[in-house]
């Protein structure tokens, strides 16, 4: 691979961990706010948020490529501050990376506090344990096979961004060319060994990433129903002794 390549990847790299991290820890308490709330507004909240499971890429990136020219009070307002103009940066790319991949980390986080944090908070409270200690001692360890999912889904589906990264950032070797652009741009050149190498690298990655988490996900109804049979064993030699 030329040194182009390894910088995509680099810069791939970079672009996924950033947007997981954001993600997350917006994530988490706007899930957990979205899952206790009951309003009128929840079904428009939650179609915002899985928009960009069904919108083209490319016309979320033509949006924010409107909203945030040089030549709106947003862009503008960016340029002044910072400096730089945000089309076509690596803070462009990823902002639009955290509103695309925004639905596969928010959705997991969003079902597995609805199907635990009632229950485990309203045990908590009989035992005396104030909503703040149940929700970090208690629930997120409870809700971890989400937390795992909704990181994995979201890195992976970074790692793939093609037509959004393409309209807001362009193609910028070092700054925006991720690896997607390369690999397109080695398939336009005919240089199709780079292009072979740039996709076997997604390829490989991508499937790993997905078949541990289902390894890690197949485990976890296991581990529970061993540590219940342990209890009941406990419990059980409790009452003949």
């Amino acid at each position: 691979m030329r040194m182009n390549d390894y910088s995509a990847l680099g810069l791939t790299f970079t672009l996924a961990s950033f947007t997981v991290i954001i993600l997350l820890l917006m994530g988490l308490p706007l899930a957990w706010s979205l899952s206790r709330y009951k309003g009128k507004f929840k079904p428009l909240i939650e179609a915002t948020i899985a928009l960009p499971l069904v919108l083209p890429p490319t016309v979320l990136g033509f949006y924010l490529l409107l909203a945030f020219s040089p030549d709106t009070f947003i862009g503008a307002l960016w340029l002044s501050v910072t400096g730089e103009q945000f089309v076509f940066s690596f803070a462009g790319i990823l902002v639009g990376s955290i509103i695309y991949s925004m639905p596969f980390v928010f959705q997991p986080l969003v079902a597995a506090f609805e199907q635990h944090a009632e229950t485990t908070i309203q045990r908590a409270s009989t035992l005396g344990i104030s909503r703040s200690k149940a929700v970090t001692l208690l629930l997120l360890p409870q809700i971890k096979p989400a937390i795992v999912t909704a990181i994995t889904l979201g890195f992976a589906h970074t790692l793939g961004e093609f037509g959004l990264i393409l309209m807001i950032g362009g193609n910028i070797p070092g700054e925006t060319q991720v690896v997607s652009i390369a690999l397109f741009n080695h398939v336009e050149t005919l240089n199709y060994t780079s292009a072979h190498n740039l996709a076997m690298v997604l390829l490989g990655l991508s499937f790993i990433m997905l078949a541990l988490l289902y390894r890690f996900n197949r485990n976890q109804p296991k581990l529970f129903v061993r540590r219940q049979n342990k209890d009941k064993d406990s419990s059980t030699d409790k009452g003949y002794h």
